[in-house]
């Protein structure tokens, strides 16, 4: 008989959640594979000059694989916060949302990507020039975090032409204070699990885990603007 309730029932549920989780995130490093391993190269250079070598095709490719691929994933956790998902056909489901949002993904990752860029550059510049603009740039990192994140979920969750979901985004990122420090951080404390505690969460929950935590934080502040908007 198969029994659900009680402590058994406990432990199947958690460990469905677990397989869920772990194979969304294995879905997402397969659609990343050609990132991925320029990013292990890069861990491997011995000579400055091949930095570009490695960094050109890894720009490029951050657009039309690595967004899409978040995107799709950011659908899926939709899903299951919300209840509106059969968890039977993970791929299935998976390869539906890369592919309905692949066009505006790509788009926004575009536009996030040259937004990185210049960031980056930036910050390469200033690193050993002014404390105090170094200071402003992490701060600005921070933003441009959070303001990344929260466009998957506004991504996912309404159909907007790509300037309008790009300015509510903005306006949710700095009009929306607990939000913000809810994504930073649960973001923030995943990665440093998975970065220098339990590295084999990268493979099978970091990407997974960060998606649904912000999600949920995305969901919990639309349901509360909603409601305002009610009375």
């Amino acid at each position: 008989m198969n029994n659900k309730t009680g402590f058994m029932g406990g432990l199947y549920a958690i460990s469905e959640w677990i397989m869920k989780f772990s194979l969304i995130n294995l879905f997402w490093i397969l659609f990343n594979i050609p990132i991925v391993f320029l990013l292990l190269n890069l861990l491997f250079i011995e000579q400055i000059e091949e930095l570009p070598l490695l960094l050109i095709p890894l720009i490029l490719l951050m657009p039309i694989l690595f967004f899409p691929a978040t995107t799709a994933m950011f659908g899926m956790v939709r899903g299951w916060i919300i209840k509106d998902e059969d968890s039977s056909h993970l791929f299935k489901t998976y390869w539906r949302y890369y592919k309905e949002n692949y066009k505006r993904s790509a788009s926004s990752g575009l536009i996030l990507t040259i937004a990185w860029m210049i960031w980056a550059v930036d910050v390469y510049y200033f690193v050993n020039k002014s404390s105090i603009l170094m200071f402003l740039f992490m701060i600005l990192g921070i933003i441009l975090f959070v303001f990344s994140i929260n466009l998957f979920s506004v991504t996912v969750h309404y159909h907007m032409k790509l300037i309008t979901a790009l300015k509510n985004t903005f306006l949710l990122t700095i009009g929306s204070p607990v939000l913000f420090i809810a994504v930073a951080i649960s973001s923030g404390v995943v990665l440093y699990i998975s970065l220098n505690v339990f590295r084999f969460f990268l493979p099978f929950l970091t990407g997974s885990l960060i998606a649904f935590l912000c999600f949920s934080a995305f969901y919990r502040n639309y349901l509360k603007i909603i409601d305002k908007s009610k009375n």
